[in-house]
């Protein structure tokens, strides 16, 4: 009897089914639907829930970074510094703003960005690094704030996959200006449709971007700003106000989930990806190492040379997985035409091969992780995976 499928994931509402229909309900009924109550209490209710003193809700993740960058000066002739393995979405928001992006390598053991390549990557024209805490893991904040500070760079950070993560103690997104936020449906918080949120400890960066947010209106009809028309809707702000209250919970079970991965696989929080260190075999497989307790597992990603096969092996054992990023954006056809305008003798802006990024494209592999993930399909999971090692490799 062929076993059932584990799906990557399940999207479908589950313990939080009767309050987000009746989060629905209540919008429905009060007949306000763009930027009404309901985005203003969530709004509250998410800034608190991430230790910021303000929270302003908009269209998208990408959104979020964009008007951030906007809000604090970023724009044309500007150089940010992006991590060359994350979304391109990413990248795509520093372009958004106006501003060129530069990409940096990642570290090896965890594929967030490395503070030595980061450094690295600075030019005259660099005003804002953008980390990104990628798969839920913080990105070393502390080393990347001191080069900001020496360096007098803006950071502005991508939270959208870390939502409730934390950094030697410190919520994601108040390290810097502020953080973005996305709500995406695959999130950890994640809503009906697209949302983002941008947080900030900073009164007069949240006044510019609600009112980038909205066209650039200072009042009806008067735009006074080239703003763009990215507004979160009442819908999305009352489902994720059904869900924020979740949050904690399904946190904590993505960490249970994550250490029992790390148990089965028999790896601890070692990695078999270190920067010297070569894997014993070509299907040696080995997670990401956990840097840091506040590591909310977006995702759980493995890595093995023979990544293809693992996943080849995983589907005919019943099991769902993704791929988190294989193009790294060193390699995106979109930032290729990206002019860079330098001076004579100037050395490049960004390094053309990211090695690490490189590398890492090739041998990451996403397996489902998710609070309504069973144990029992977590130990099926481990099994495959170790039967894989093993060299059981199904035909």
């Amino acid at each position: 009897m062929t076993p059932e499928t584990i799906s990557f994931i399940d999207l479908r509402p589950g313990e939080d089914d009767a309050a987000v229909r009746g989060a629905i309900e209540r919008v429905l009924a009060s007949g306000w639907f763009v930027l009404g109550p309901e985005v203003e209490a969530f709004e509250a209710e998410f800034a608190a829930a991430s230790g910021a003193a303000h929270c302003i809700g908009v269209g998208n993740g990408t959104d979020a970074i964009s008007l951030l960058l906007r809000a604090i000066g970023v724009g044309n002739g500007d150089e940010v510094i992006v991590p060359a393995m994350t979304a391109a979405y990413t990248g795509l928001a520093v372009l958004l703003a106006g501003a060129t992006p530069v990409f940096a390598d990642v570290d090896p053991e965890t594929l967030t960005l490395a503070p030595d390549a980061c450094e690295a990557a600075i030019t005259h024209r660099t005003v804002a690094i953008v980390p990104v805490h990628l798969y839920g893991q913080p990105a070393n904040m502390p080393a990347l704030h001191a080069i900001a500070e020496r360096r007098s760079l803006a950071i502005v950070e991508d939270c959208c996959q870390a939502h409730l993560a934390t950094c030697a103690g410190r919520p994601v997104g108040i390290f810097g200006r502020g953080g973005a936020f996305s709500f995406y449906p695959t999130k950890n918080l994640g809503a009906l449709g697209d949302g983002g949120a941008v947080v900030t400890n900073d009164a007069s960066i949240a006044t510019r971007i609600r009112r980038l947010r909205n066209g650039g209106q200072i009042n009806r009809y008067v735009h006074d700003d080239a703003g763009v028309n990215s507004r979160l809707d009442e819908l999305q702000a009352a489902v994720l106000r059904a869900r924020l209250p979740l949050l904690p919970r399904w946190t904590a079970r993505r960490r249970t989930l994550a250490a029992d991965y790390r148990r089965l696989l028999g790896v601890g929080d070692r990695t078999a990806y270190g920067r010297d260190h070569q894997p014993e075999n070509g299907r040696t497989v080995c997670p990401l190492t956990q840097r840091d307790d506040g590591h909310v597992y977006h995702l759980f990603v493995v890595r093995t040379s023979e990544r293809d096969a693992l996943q080849a092996h995983l589907t005919a054992s019943g099991v769902g997985t993704l791929v988190h990023y294989p193009v790294p954006l060193t390699r995106q056809p979109a930032f290729a035409a990206v002019p860079r305008v330098r001076g004579a003798n100037e050395r490049p802006l960004s390094p053309t091969f990211c090695p690490v990024a490189e590398r890492a494209a090739q041998e990451i592999l996403s397996l489902p992780l998710h609070p309504r993930l069973a144990d029992t399909d977590v130990e099926r999971i481990g099994a495959a995976v170790n039967s894989f090692q093993k060299g059981h490799i199904l035909a």
